[in-house]
């Protein structure tokens, strides 16, 4: 049976990692018997490229979420996106690039900078750590994650820039997503467990910040994850 590794679930969502619920999801979508081992310090140390998710199966270890979904097409078949052509593929992974490439560190820079996300993000992800831990690791990883936000360049960027770049992409997927049941349409997709994965995390999480109070603008943001929780997270 696959193992998925991930971190522990937080916020009230099945992961507070939008990675780390894509692939939860798109397991479920896939109807893959899957298992989640307890979350440790140690499964995070051994990812193989220092992060998570990642998975196990059949004595083969994979990390990257595209990368793994790709060897699960491969090795289980394509139940969810078999029936797309070349054009809605295309579409798809545009959407896909903006989602994890774009508004997640739009986001992450809610969760880890700003201060009122930094203390919910604080309690959620180290609030179990033993001293001396708990006063050495959150400030470690904040300065990391800092680090990578301007490596990325969107952490280059004035706040105010960082929350127009973060509209402009809800304004898109709400747009493309319309009154549509799913993304690409009335049939799901790989792409609806990265779309709900990104929207959950930001939609239910209990900071009230610019980009949360912006996607509620558009009711079909948030109903669309409500019909993914219930098909899939029932």
């Amino acid at each position: 049976m696959i193992k998925l590794y991930q971190f522990e679930p937080a916020f009230g969502l099945a992961n507070a990692s939008p990675f780390c619920m894509k692939l939860e999801t798109y397991l479920r979508m896939a109807a893959l018997p899957f298992e989640i081992p307890k979350a440790s310090l140690s499964h995070l140390q051994k990812a193989p490229k220092g992060k998570m998710p990642y998975i196990e199966d059949e004595g083969s270890i994979l990390a990257d979420t595209s990368f793994i979904i790709g060897y699960l097409k491969a090795r289980y078949g394509d139940p969810l996106d078999g029936w797309m052509d070349a054009g809605q593929r295309a579409v798809a992974l545009a959407f896909q690039r903006l989602l994890e490439e774009n508004l997640y560190w739009a986001v992450v820079y809610t969760r880890w900078v700003e201060p009122q996300g930094w203390e919910l993000t604080k309690s959620a992800f180290f609030g179990k750590m033993s001293a001396p831990l708990k006063w050495l690791v959150p400030p470690m990883a904040r300065r990391g994650i800092a680090k990578e936000l301007h490596g990325h360049g969107m952490g280059r960027h004035s706040r105010e820039e960082i929350m127009a770049i973060g509209k402009r992409d809800i304004d898109a997927l709400a747009a493309f997503l319309a009154d549509k049941p799913f993304f690409m349409g009335a049939q799901p997709s790989s792409l609806d467990a990265c779309a709900y994965a990104f929207l959950a995390n930001l939609v239910w999480p209990p900071l009230e910040s610019e980009l949360k109070l912006h996607t509620q603008k558009y009711p079909q943001l948030e109903a669309y994850c409500q019909r993914m929780r219930s098909r899939y997270y029932a």
